[in-house]
């Protein structure tokens, strides 16, 4: 049996998984001396980099002690909380890692839930223990009450701890302990994570747990193998979670060593690594021996909770900015996203117009964000929450949602939410003047709401939530109480039009925007919406008036990205999503047949 240790790095968002991963990557020597490593080396793509999140599970191999050590970076978001459930599927250990000023936040929750009910016994690292407000002391008896409400068995309560600073490289066993390099850490992994179980000797058996694409070898399965032996140009049999069953060969077989992939010969039980040679493998199928064939079972996937329409751009600017604006275009990417992503669906909703789900908001946002970056011009309409029927009961979403917030704006917080159908659960003062605010609400409640939560906590709250359940439909939620400024003219804008415009409420356009009939130019500061002429130019007499050619002063017009312009449209509307602009308009362009509609 090879000496091998499978482990998955999970934690809440931003508390230092992806940078304690380079710190085991760069103190293992698994870069030689001359490698350039980025920092946050693991976070790939540019959006990852960019927002300093993680999106998609990743692994990676260090050598320490001649032991491999295979390591799954996954994502800390709510929204991509399917693909941390498939990992950890794959591997004997975990890290736990826990901010040492923050302490165990909501996905923290979700994370130990799914690891104890797989028999998971979690090293718990606290991180950040070189911030200025640090408890680690309070922090580990947080985990231990969490791990007591998560009905955990006895070994599971005895949990290693390990204190660290990911960012500085060292990690301890007891705070007075000197701080040198990440060995405590490394070597808490050789004693508390078990030995994969399974025997070379057995027939194969593998599971694919992730999806890659390659354009030269196609799907790529990143399975791990639990019993035999995998080698290059074997035949195998692919046992489809339906319970089509498939021979094949595989073509490629690829082993992970730091952040390079290799081709290798062959894999034994244990190991985790890519194979290539079935284009219909799809995540939770199992690789067997076609002798003597025994799947593993298929692999439970949580449900999307939110979907949006994606179509065809037809506004009067449409076709002018984007590369790929056809509705075959449109469908050959959103399917080809399918492939990789299975947390998301896609359907086909009449010519040119895709619904897609997926599990919140964001998730949606970054695919809409990955296309209009590739070149793609499309519309996308409101996220609508999934609504499903059982025993005749409406059922919809709940959310827990947790808020860190100044103490003076908590009174504030509460009010909206309470209109938004949140149910109160906990209110806990934190240090430095902060109050801890836990709630349970409709997903509906919560989208458009975030905006709105940093204007009224001066953008110092940090609004955190992970999917709850399934719950009976709460009724109505209250949604924006600003109505729309909408252009009444084609054109360009003129700053003597909108100097008198700005009276009425925010704009989101400046001075020489292209505008046309029906497009929103701003939020009305009323309830109601407002057609506007944004394009009127100064008339031009032969007297001069004394003090009217004073000069005109503009506000700054508010900054629309692609995820604030998405929580506040409303469902009349719909946001125009090109490579260079993003355009929010009505779905009836005519002011003539919008009044026509109201009635």
């Amino acid at each position: 049996m090879q000496n091998i240790r499978n482990i998955a790095v999970i934690a809440h968002v931003d508390h230092g998984k992806t940078t304690l991963v380079d710190g085991l990557l760069s103190q293992s020597g698994t870069f030689s001396d001359h490698e350039q490593v980025n920092e946050r080396a693991m976070d790939s793509n540019d959006l990852e980099k960019e927002r300093g999140i993680t999106i998609l599970s990743k692994n990676t191999a260090i050598n320490y002690k001649n032991t491999k050590i295979n390591i799954i970076d996954t994502p800390g978001h709510a929204d991509f909380g399917g693909e941390v459930e498939r990992v950890l599927k794959m591997v004997d250990g975990v890290l736990l890692l826990v901010d040492a000023q923050e302490g165990v936040m909501p996905q923290t929750k979700f994370v130990v839930k799914k690891a104890l009910s797989f028999g998971i016994r979690p090293i718990v690292v606290v991180n950040k223990i070189d911030k200025p407000a640090a408890q680690p002391d309070r922090v580990v008896d947080e985990v231990f009450d969490l791990f007591v409400a998560m009905g955990a068995n006895d070994n599971q309560l005895d949990f290693p701890v390990i204190y660290a600073a990911a960012r500085d490289g060292y990690a301890i066993k007891n705070l007075s302990d000197e701080k040198k390099n990440l060995e405590p850490l490394f070597d808490a992994i050789l004693e508390y994570v078990p030995l994969p179980s399974g025997n070379e000797e057995n027939p194969l058996q593998m599971q694919v747990f992730t999806l890659d694409y390659d354009n030269y070898v196609g799907k790529i399965g990143i399975a791990r193998v639990f019993n035999g032996v995998i080698k290059k140009g074997q035949t195998v049999m692919l046992a489809k979670g339906n319970g089509d069953k498939e021979n094949g060969r595989i073509t490629k077989l690829i082993g992970f060593h730091g952040l390079a992939r290799m081709e290798i010969e062959e894999a034994k039980a244990g190991d985790i690594v890519a194979i290539a040679g079935f284009s219909a493998v799809d995540v939770g199928d199992s690789l067997v021996d076609p002798a003597n064939p025994m799947p593993l079972d298929p692999m439970h996937l949580e449900e999307p909770t939110m979907s949006v329409y994606f179509a065809v751009n037809d506004s009067p600017l449409a076709g002018l900015e984007g590369k790929h604006v056809t509705a075959n275009k449109i469908k050959e990417r959103l399917l080809k996203e399918m492939q990789t992503n299975i947390a998301m669906k896609c359907e086909e909703m009449g010519e040119g117009r895709f619904k897609v789900s997926g599990r919140g908001e964001l998730q949606i946002t970054i695919l809409a964000e990955n296309l209009r970056r590739e070149g793609f011009e499309f519309s996308i309409s409101r996220p609508e929450v999934i609504v499903k029927v059982e025993d005749g009961k409406k059922l919809e979403p709940f959310e827990h949602l947790v808020i860190d917030t100044p103490q003076d704006y908590s009174g504030a917080v509460i009010e909206k939410l309470g209109k938004r159908k949140a149910e109160m659960k906990f209110m806990n003062p934190m240090n430095d003047g902060y109050t801890r605010l836990e709630f349970e609400i409709p997903a509906r409640g919560i989208i458009g709401y975030r905006s709105e939560f940093l204007t009224d906590t001066k953008g110092e709250g940090i609004m955190n939530h992970s999917f709850l359940e399934f719950r009976e439909f709460s009724g109505s939620v209250e949604s924006r109480k600003n109505g729309a400024l909408v252009s009444m003219e084609n054109g360009d804008t003129t700053a003597f039009s909108l100097f008198n415009i700005q009276e009425r409420g925010t704009l989101f356009v400046g001075a020489g925007t292209k505008v046309y009939v029906g497009m929103v130019i701003g939020e009305h500061s009323r309830d109601n919406d407002l057609d506007v002429n944004p394009i009127k130019a100064k008339h031009l007499t032969n007297m001069r008036a004394s003090g009217s050619d004073d000069a005109i002063k503009l506000v700054t017009p508010r900054d629309v990205n692609l995820e604030r312009a998405l929580e506040w449209i409303e469902d009349d509307e719909i946001l125009e999503v090109t490579p260079i602009n993003i355009r929010i308009r009505k779905k009836a362009l005519d002011p003539n047949e919008r009044r026509r509609k109201k009635k």
